[in-house]
């Protein structure tokens, strides 16, 4: 159902975007609408840290409509977006005159059936179901109406019934100061950490003895008697608890400074450094790959140091050997300092190996991003997408043509993304992702393209309708051994970069069909072209030097075409 609100101006708002998510990577998905006039992602003003929303503005509404009806909860490098009409006077977006809270509902209802739900009682400006970092419903939502008017309808008819056999309450919006603040936890047990080897159960005891009863107090030892630097202590009232964590947090004891505070489950530790890694270290911590194994914490440090001020720099080690993983992380004050060195080391050679350097993602997100970019991929007949550009820093990007009488025409055709990389003529991804590949000289696979010692000559091709002159087998064959002899030389890094990008394409296809093919033989010829139309040419060439790397992308693959 289409929203009838009219727009004042053709302006979106989209939300619900991965940290991510650039101006670039925007215009690719709205653009194929209707002509962009700019873009701008909105971003904290200290640490240009990306807020999760952007303002996307066209030349006229039609097209800004046209994107709301059919971009709305379309993912976005694996995570839905939820957009809606650009609201500018805030005392309309807080004043809480047409929004309602919905809950109790089914796990089932996303963004777009609460939306088609709730647009039969009014216009609705914004529509959202709250989901977890996995985009799974956590059971509640908010729509908000263009009057207070449809707000009470919605409430008065939907509010008790019955969504996907679920019960759902439905009410007006309450601020938090309206819901009051939250109720304290109350909790008896504290946790300490980082106490001197001379503190024992007995001397903390005696620390903690003032603040009330203790029911029981314990020190962590190793295997040989010794403390691990943290304990706990089980005081009778919460009381107790909470004015011990309230006066020994941070008190220096044996000059080690020592950490009090409320003990808590594994799920809400691991919740809690999640939250820490998501607000403190996103866009200013690196994944560095392809680490030659000369290379150690120091070097890495050294080696990154120019692009700014280090705060942690590791080489990943394996517990039983010690020897490299061949990846670590490097972590930045700041994303400008991190955005530089993704721009100058991605790629560069590092002793022996070109390093792949990138920003650091939970592994739950690369792996929706990688699923997401496949299978658009193949449902497009391989058709290769823009590569996201580096981590953007400024102010909004504007694709407004230059000065003077515009041609919409010719506006578009500069705004068109490239020309997807062909093989041959053809696209490299041809339908499914297959690897394009004749068989040649002796039943070996060959990928199409031009051939090494000089064009094809003159006359009828071998698959033309004219007929083939007969040739005993006994002579084919050697007769070809020799032609295929001059062909093969071996791959080097610099010979390849000698070449046109398709040419590049060719000389790795030939080298890394074959190495797949080997354990892969059904799947070699799909997992080969998705593998030279989602990487470079260095990680590429990488993969031939490398088995291991080559079967975990391999891995990789098989996961994404699986769930395909």
């Amino acid at each position: 159902m289409a929203n009838t609100f009219t727009p004042i101006s053709p302006s979106l708002y989209v939300g619900d975007l991965l940290p991510e998510v650039s101006e670039q990577t925007l215009f690719e998905v709205f653009n194929q609408v209707g002509l962009v006039s700019n873009i701008r992602v909105c971003r904290d003003t200290n640490t240009r840290r990306s807020l999760n929303y952007a303002y996307v503005n066209y030349y006229n509404a039609g097209d800004a409509e046209r994107a709301l009806d059919t971009l709305n909860n379309t993912p976005i490098r694996g995570k839905p977006c939820r957009i809606m009409w650009s609201q500018r006077d805030p005392s309309l977006r807080k004043s809480g005159v047409g929004n309602v809270f919905i809950k109790n509902l089914d796990k089932g209802i996303d963004h777009k059936a609460l939306y088609d739900t709730f647009s039969a009682f009014g216009n609705i400006l914004s529509c959202k179901v709250v989901t977890d970092d996995n985009n799974v419903s956590k059971g509640f939502g908010f729509v908000h109406y263009e009057s207070q008017e449809s707000a009470d309808k919605a409430i008065e008819k939907v509010n008790g019934m019955m969504i996907n056999g679920q019960k759902v309450f439905v009410g007006p919006f309450k601020s938090s100061k309206e819901r009051g603040q939250p109720t304290e936890i109350k909790f008896t047990n504290v946790f300490f950490k980082n106490l001197a080897d001379e503190i024992d159960s007995e001397k903390l005891k005696d620390l903690l003895l003032p603040y009330g009863p203790i029911t029981n107090i314990t020190i962590m030892v190793d295997e040989k008697g010794k403390s691990k630097g943290f304990g706990f202590a089980n005081f009778e009232s919460p009381d107790s608890a909470k004015n011990c964590v309230d006066n020994e947090n941070g008190k220096v004891m044996f000059g080690k400074p020592i950490y009090a505070g409320r003990a808590q489950k594994k799920i809400e530790r691991e919740a809690e450094l999640k939250h820490t890694f998501e607000t403190k270290y996103q866009g200013v911590n690196l994944y560095i790959k392809n680490i030659d194994d000369s290379i150690d914490n120091d070097k890495l440090r050294e080696v990154f140091n120019p692009f700014g001020t280090i705060t942690s720099a590791i080489v990943m080690k394996d517990d039983k050997s010690s020897s490299s993983k061949g990846f670590g992380f490097v972590c930045y004050t700041s994303p400008d300092e991190a955005t530089r060195a993704v721009t100058e080391m991605n790629g560069r050679m590092i002793g022996t190996k070109p390093l792949y350097v990138a920003l650091a993602q939970r592994k739950d997100i690369r792996r929706a991003q990688l699923e997401m970019q496949h299978s658009q991929k193949f449902k497009s007949g391989g058709i290769r997408q823009q590569p996201m550009a580096p981590a953007y820093s400024g102010g909004p990007v504007f694709f407004t043509p230059a000065p003077g009488p515009m041609n919409p025409q010719v506006v578009y055709q500069q705004m068109m993304p490239r020309a997807p990389r062909t093989w041959n003529g053809a696209p490299v991804g041809v339908p499914q992702g297959q690897y394009p590949i004749n068989y040649g000289v002796r039943g070996q696979p060959r990928p199409n393209g031009p051939r090494a010692n000089g064009p094809r000559p003159n006359g009828p091709r071998p698959d033309s309708a004219q007929p083939i002159p007969a040739q005993p087998i006994e002579t084919a064959a050697p007769a070809a051994q020799p032609a295929a002899a001059q062909t093969e030389a071996p791959l080097t890094l610099a010979s390849l970069n000698g070449l046109p990008r398709d040419q590049q394409n060719v000389a790795l296809g030939e080298h890394l069909y074959p190495l797949i093919q080997s354990t892969q033989p059904e799947l070699a010829g799909k997992i080969t072209g998705m593998l030279l139309d989602s990487l470079s040419v260095d990680e590429l060439f990488t993969l031939t030097q490398r088995s291991d790397l080559l079967q975990e992308k391999i891995k990789e693959a098989i996961e994404v075409l699986g769930s395909a």
